[in-house]
């Protein structure tokens, strides 16, 4: 009882910070109004401590056992309107830090002429240079997903949690794998081009690598989850047989999650094209590096025939890897 008060403490007290730290920075910015800091931080203690002894907030709402019989669900609504309230405010705090215009929206089009009449009226004459580098951002793509294929697979393994909570150092290599991996995907995949074009050099190795890093680690948590959306039937029933580790992966495991693998790997290939277009905006190579030195030097009807080759790409990989999946997750 006393780690449930606690945790209905912490959650409570996190999320007034939030909504105090949110009306301090609106005074501020709106209002020209400082709130002190002490009151940011210590306010949220009082009312945290207040709501957490009496039940009555969104803390104790989520961490009360659901079907219980709660009678603080009943006798206050408090938690959702701290829901609403969260919601306003964070809706208000985007609108204007991200400074949204609407009337610029719909009255500056005509800034765009340029570039939307060379989008729509693309140079011919540029069309095979362009479908050189396209052909080498579609291989790009292709060899950064084959090589990541490998990695991602073994490794999924050990960052499935129905397959290493069988002991501590189980526990220990699924909470490595499953951080590194994670810190790895949320590095994107232009900041890991910049990184290999200072290494290897600016060109499509750079930018099939970058590629390759981010694949291996986004694999590794769709791999991951399916290993554990696995039907855990056969899995004890070979334990119970004797089996070892590798077999039971190897007769119980990979029969269930092999389709779904193959989809997620074509599926993968699929936004390594598009991402590798992006890539070469930092010298990765590829179409993304020809779309780059057009829009420098302003030729917007040669970056009107890169993007609808690229539209086609995308257009012909989305109905490619969606057949292909509907077929292997169908069989």
């Amino acid at each position: 009882m006393n780690i449930k008060y606690l945790k209905a403490g912490c959650i409570e007290y996190l999320y007034w910070l939030y909504t105090l730290a949110c009306i301090a920075w609106m005074a501020l910015r709106l209002l020209d109004i400082g709130i002190p800091t002490g009151v940011v931080f210590g306010l949220p203690f009082a009312i945290a401590g207040i709501l957490t002894a009496t039940k009555s907030g969104l803390g104790s709402f989520i961490v009360s056992d659901p079907g219980a019989d709660n009678t603080s669900k009943s006798r206050s609504s408090l938690w959702k309107a701290q829901i609403w309230l969260g919601v306003i405010f964070s809706l208000v705090m985007g609108w204007i830090i991200v400074d949204v215009k609407p009337i610029a929206f719909f009255t500056q089009a005509h800034n765009t002429q340029s570039i939307l009449s060379g989008i729509f009226n693309p140079n011919p004459e540029q069309m095979l240079p362009m479908l050189q580098a396209l052909v080498e951002t579609i291989f790009l793509a292709l060899l950064a997903t084959v090589f990541a294929i490998p990695f991602a697979f073994v490794l999924s393994f050990g960052a499935a949690k129905n397959l290493m909570f069988t002991s501590v150092w189980g526990k220990l290599i699924y909470l490595v794998i499953r951080t590194v991996a994670t810190v790895f995907r949320s590095i994107e995949a232009i900041v890991w081009a910049i990184i290999f074009c200072v290494w290897v050099g600016i060109g499509p190795f750079a930018g099939m690598l970058a590629l390759w890093i981010h694949s291996i680690a986004s694999l590794i948590k769709l791999y991951s989850e399916q290993i554990e959306n696995i039907d855990p039937g056969p899995v004890e029933a070979i334990k119970a047989c004797g089996a070892s580790t590798l077999q039971v992966y190897r007769y119980a495991v990979v029969p269930q999650i092999l389709a779904p693998y193959l989809a997620f790997t074509i599926y993968r290939w699929d936004i390594n094209v598009r991402m590798a277009t992006i890539v070469g905006f930092v010298g990765g190579g590829g179409i993304g590096l020809a779309l780059y030195q057009q829009q420098q030097m302003l030729a917007w009807r040669n970056v009107g025939l890169i993007m609808w080759l690229v539209a086609l790409t995308v257009w012909v990989m989305d109905f490619f890897s969606a057949y292909i999946r509907d077929k292997l997750l169908t069989n």
